[in-house]
């Protein structure tokens, strides 16, 4: 194929499909022309859906598309459609869940489903290789034989179709429940997870092994609850095991996708972005409850990698970066000891390969992956002063040789949902430890997005070198929204909490169901699908009606409005029976829940944020574990107004010029107290 050939993904803004663009496949993005050709000539669709750091999308790309005479057998037999999992969630869900009634199993990506012209499945799965082996077909051999089943088995298609419509139509079928809403279902629910907890390496459930902050973050709030030492435990020997092993980047910074193996050793390479931002927090969580070192360089270390790597230059944070680079899974990350004592010398070499298991035979295909693992994460060199600093030293220099190799592709689509979550952990850390850097960079990510993705009422998805596309879905909306209130505690400035608002009343009006409650993941003026879904279940990232639903909380509190206390409290009921039967997928509900049960603590600090004796009780605060917390600090540009002072914070007033804190829970409000040692008891009561 020569390069001047192309095909429609060529005017494509993702990266992804852009790397279709030369596939000798008549390829299409999804829209009005391919599924009006579809129907016009009465041919199945192929959808291929898969995202640009994947691995084995990669793979069937050059295995299968590139081949002349499959992209031929496509292009006579089906209309083919190319789609990124991360622009169009809504059909990635759909087909997903399609797909996997069809392979009995989970699904993933490369996506490979056959719709009829109305967008019905009727057959999927995964990644096919294009010869049978690994005990699965060629793919032309599917090819042809689902042409044969849609042209001669019109009845078994259907089957197929009515099949999975059921199935849909069930997954949708939510009713409120009228069982109370109490701690037990958080109490079951870490039951469930104690027993589905690895003890050994950590983590849940065997190989392949995801870093998944959710329920690791509810069982930091059931411990905050309860005090039980084993929940902590299990949270600190799983955050410790996987920053010592691979999936964690030692010369870099940052937490590749998953591991593949059950010691968090040799990872699938892709950088993601909301897996980052959300170990941030994981991570910063963890360090409030222990101190310890490590989890701080973890955040610190996973910060500057995204600064260095994901962030645009007006402040947008790109979304991840490919596995593979010069065709090949992890070369970007490995190593010889060769390699190591070429840059480092041989006496330095010799020590960090002894410290991060670089050996001859390798870990991973005849090469070395640096790990912490044998040490379970410390640095212990006795014949090495000061080895803390001196491998701080020696990871910088192979940072800067391994800059000079070729890079993996970056995915430098900015997407709203991910943006959010990455500024809401930003955030945290500038909160926790007052870098004027972290703040910058949360705040020029926020004010991108708002100029750039958020434009006449309207939320969009995605912005790609500077244009705005697709509309906003659920999570851009609650993300974006709960970052917009994250900045708000940070910064005092009320427009982020009157965007917060009006984010808000635009995703009441175009996702709420008035019938059922909870939000539908599309907007009403979101074009047809064959299912508008709705879900209370995380994936790779929070649920958005979890996130939804700690917004409304969160709002109820800073405004004192019924409206959103009754919307998250409906939202809970309708995903009651979720929570009860899976804990694991929706613990950012049972975390909502959680901050719903214990009435959050209210917090109000009168003074001005240029004060020092200020800044130092709001450091204190922000170093204490307070997961069910509203903070507000009444500052000149607040006070005398409503907007961000929640009622019991009305009138409040500093003491004797000095900064001073109320500490307000259920309708009851403290004494004023300037002191940290009093404020500290008032937190912990």
């Amino acid at each position: 194929m020569i390069p001047s050939q192309s095909n429609r993904l060529i005017h494509e803004t993702s990266p992804y499909l852009k790397q279709h663009a030369h596939n000798p496949v008549d390829w299409y993005p999804w829209g009005e022309e391919a599924l009006t050709r579809a129907k016009s000539e009465n041919k199945p669709i192929l959808l291929s859906i898969g995202y640009s750091a994947c691995h084995w999308c990669h793979v069937m790309e050059r295995e299968s598309f590139e081949n002349p005479d499959i992209a031929e057998l496509m292009n006579q037999n089906f209309i083919n459609i190319k789609v990124d999992r991360e622009e169009r969630p809504d059909l990635d869900d759909i087909y997903q869940k399609s797909a996997q009634a069809f392979m009995r199993r989970g699904g993933g990506w490369p996506l490979t489903v056959f719709l009829t012209p109305a967008q019905e499945p009727f057959w999927g799965g995964t990644y096919f290789p294009p010869v049978s082996r690994y005990g699965m077909p060629g793919f032309p051999e599917v090819l042809l034989g689902v042409v044969a089943a849609y042209q001669k088995e019109p009845g078994q298609v259907q089957e197929n179709i009515d099949k999975v419509k059921t199935g849909l139509r069930r997954i949708n079928a939510l009713q409120a429940s009228d069982a109370p809403l109490t701690a037990d279902l958080i109490d079951g629910a870490v039951r469930d997870l104690s027993s589905f907890y690895e003890p050994v390496n950590g983590g849940f459930g065997d190989a392949p092994k995801f870093p998944t902050p959710p329920p690791f973050q509810l069982l930091l709030r059931q411990y905050n609850r309860t005090k039980e030492s084993k929940i902590l435990d299990m949270t600190l020997h799983s955050l410790w095991k996987m920053a010592a092993g691979g999936i964690y980047d030692h010369v870099g910074g940052g937490f590749h996708r998953y591991s593949t193996d059950a010691q968090w050793l040799v990872p699938h390479f892709e950088k993601m972005l909301y897996d980052n931002a959300q170990l941030v927090r994981l991570y910063l969580n963890a360090w409030r409850l222990s101190r310890e070192a490590r989890f701080r360089d973890v955040v610190e270390e996973t910060l500057i990698y995204v600064q260095r790597e994901m962030v645009h230059a007006e402040g947008g944070f790109y979304t991840a970066q490919d596995a593979d680079s010069e065709g090949h899974e992890g070369k970007f990350f490995v190593w010889t000891p060769g390699g190591i004592k070429a840059v480092l010398g041989d006496e330095v070499g010799d020590i960090f390969c002894r410290v991060y298991d670089i050996t001859d035979q390798g870990n991973f295909e005849g090469k070395n992956i640096p790990n912490l693992i044998k040490s379970n994460g410390k640095i212990e060199v006795p014949d090495m002063p000061h080895a803390h600093s001196e491998l701080a030293r020696a990871r910088q220099k192979l940072l800067a040789a391994r800059d000079q190799r070729v890079k993996p592709l970056r995915d430098n689509k900015i997407l709203t949902s991910w943006n959010g979550l990455m500024i809401s952990g930003v955030l945290e850390a500038y909160q926790a430890w007052g870098s004027p850097a972290y703040l910058a960079m949360a705040t020029n990510a926020l004010e991108f997005l708002l100029a750039k993705a958020y434009k006449d009422g309207r939320l969009y998805r995605t912005v790609t070198d500077g244009v705005a596309r697709l509309n906003g879905y659920l999570d851009d909306y609650a993300f974006l929204t709960a970052a917009l209130i994250d900045a708000f505690e940070a910064t005092s400035e009320p427009r982020y909490l009157e965007t917060a608002r009006e984010l808000t009343a635009i995703l009441l009006e175009q996702f709420w169901d008035v019938q059922a409650g909870g939000c539908f993941f599309t907007a009403r003026n979101h074009e047809a699908l064959i299912q508008r879904m709705k879900s209370g279940e995380d994936s790779a990232i929070p649920s958005g009606n979890a996130i939804a639903a700690m917004n409304f909380l969160r709002l109820s509190s800073y405004t004192g409005e019924q409206i959103y206390l009754d919307r998250a409290e409906q939202t809970l009921r309708l995903f009651r029976e979720q929570m009860d039967r899976n804990p694991y997928g929706t613990s950012s509900l049972l975390g909502a829940l959680d901050f719903y049960l214990s009435k959050p603590k209210e917090i109000v600090l009168v003074g001005l944020r240029t004060d020092a004796a200020m800044n130092d009780l709001l450091s204190k605060i922000h170093g204490c574990y307070l997961p069910n917390k509203i903070l507000v600090v009444v500052t000149e540009k607040t006070v005398g107004g409503s907007i961000g002072v929640p009622a019991a914070a009305q009138g409040k007033t500093a003491i004797d010029g000095k900064p001073t804190a109320y500490v307000c829970h259920d309708y009851t409000c403290s004494q004023p107290v300037t002191e940290w040692e009093s404020l500290e008891k008032l937190l912990s009561s």
